[in-house]
């Protein structure tokens, strides 16, 4: 009895160490994602106005030529299939609950819904996805790994530059980016965005659900040129959209990281007052026993 009072009292001290542990990470989570949401705040405002701007230049008819001139997209012009390529954002490190999980079984199922060929490319922004997809066999052409916890978008430049790189080489013809949305602590919902190619089609649904948009007469005096007006436009658009991904995906990574903490701590409070329990009745049976055996002896010795 004495072994077995032992070892659930050493259960209860490990299990409330593992408690101290969780709610530390629990407190840590949730800072981070106080920090980003307010970073997140901000940016929001810039990506709306870019997008803003581009929807205007869709609707003038800027981007119509785009893919036409591009001796990449008419190359693909006289492809019969498209090869596509998912930079898929998860994270680097465990302890997130089921956010990797979840990021990797919805990025399957759309590319199973959406692509009918073996020919794809995985773009892997987190450790996670880019160990998993090596694992599986898939054609894994880049990875990127320790994306900080509020990232800079001088981070995000090195991504999309490479992604355009390798778009402008003909490595594929499209990209979508997916990740996982923040709607709140408990909840995200999964998205896949077209990255590229940008043209006046990727806008097409966009600018007639914007309200604000229709309104306005999409007419343009342009100097210096079409061109260069693009030239800065554009690539201004796919930083935001990796970069408004990214900042999407790492505040719903710290929100399922707080939530998964916030659990354990609340399952290791359970298993210490089962153990407690369980300890004080193995204890109050131990002097029971005692008792009774004293009380035997007593007896014993009084006859």
């Amino acid at each position: 009895m004495g072994a077995s009072l032992n070892d659930v009292k050493h259960r209860i001290t490990s299990t409330k160490k593992t408690r101290q542990i969780t709610n530390a990470m629990e407190m840590v989570s949730q800072s981070k994602l106080s920090q980003i949401q307010k970073h997140t705040t901000s940016y929001d405002q810039y990506a709306s106005q870019v997008k803003s701007v581009v929807l205007h230049l869709a609707q003038s008819h800027f981007l119509d030529g785009l893919t036409k001139t591009s001796g990449h997209s008419a190359a693909n012009d006289q492809s019969s299939t498209k090869r596509t390529a998912y930079m898929i954002i998860t994270s680097d490190r465990g302890m997130v609950g089921s956010y990797n999980s979840n990021v990797i079984r919805e990025t399957n199922e759309f590319i199973e819904k959406h692509n009918s060929s073996d020919d794809i490319q995985i773009l892997a922004v987190g450790g996670n996805g880019a160990d998993f997809y090596k694992k599986l066999g898939r054609n894994v052409s880049y990875e990127y790994r320790g994306v900080s916890d509020v990232p800079t978008f001088n981070e995000v430049r090195e991504i999309v530059k490479t992604a355009t790189k390798m778009y402008d080489n003909g490595a594929f013809d499209e990209l979508y980016v997916c990740y996982e949305h923040f709607v709140n602590r408990l909840t995200s919902k999964f998205r896949a965005e077209k990255m590229l190619p940008i043209d006046g089609e990727s806008f097409s649904s966009d600018a007639s659900n914007d309200i604000e948009t229709n309104q306005l007469t999409a007419t343009y005096d342009v100097e210096p040129s079409e061109k260069d007006v693009l030239n800065v436009v554009l690539p201004q658009y796919s930083e935001s959209l990796v970069y408004g991904a990214i900042l999407d995906a790492k505040t719903s990574e710290h929100a399922s990281s707080a939530t998964a903490m916030k659990s354990a701590s609340d399952n290791a409070d359970d298993l210490i007052s089962k153990l407690e329990l369980q300890y004080n009745r193995a204890r109050q049976a131990a002097i029971t026993t005692e008792i009774t055996e004293i009380t035997g002896g007593q007896e014993a010795l009084s006859q």
